[in-house]
């Protein structure tokens, strides 16, 4: 697994790659930890080379999405495979976290949030 972080125009884009397991979620909490405590509101997730998650990063998604709203912040979900995109759907987390089809699609959402402002 692996996670990059880039940061555009204010929002904190995290991909995350490969096989997302239990024992692997921790890199993913101190990762989204890091972005919290240095302020940021705005994060977009690129899940579109995760290949498989478990209920714990489930977990790390869901508490970010409950501390930025809380600050008045939002987290966008974008290109999820098949089988993800299917745990999230099963879950009904689509009703809840925006999610999107691409990356560009995924910036726009938070143009939106802007605009709507």
């Amino acid at each position: 697994m692996e996670i990059v972080q880039e940061e555009t125009n204010g929002i904190v884009c995290v991909t995350v790659k490969g096989h997302m397991e239990a024992r692997l979620s921790p890199e993913l909490e101190r990762a989204i930890e890091a972005i919290l405590e240095s302020g940021q509101t705005r994060v977009l997730f690129d899940l579109s080379a995760l290949e498989y998650l478990r209920s714990s990063v489930l977990r790390v998604i869901l508490t970010t999405v409950k501390t930025l709203n809380r600050r008045k912040g939002r987290v966008v979900l974008c290109c999820l495979n098949g089988y993800v995109s299917e745990i999230f759907e099963v879950n009904r987390f689509k009703d809840i976290i925006t999610i999107t089809d691409s990356i560009e699609s995924g910036f726009k959402a938070f143009a939106c949030e802007l605009k709507a402002a």
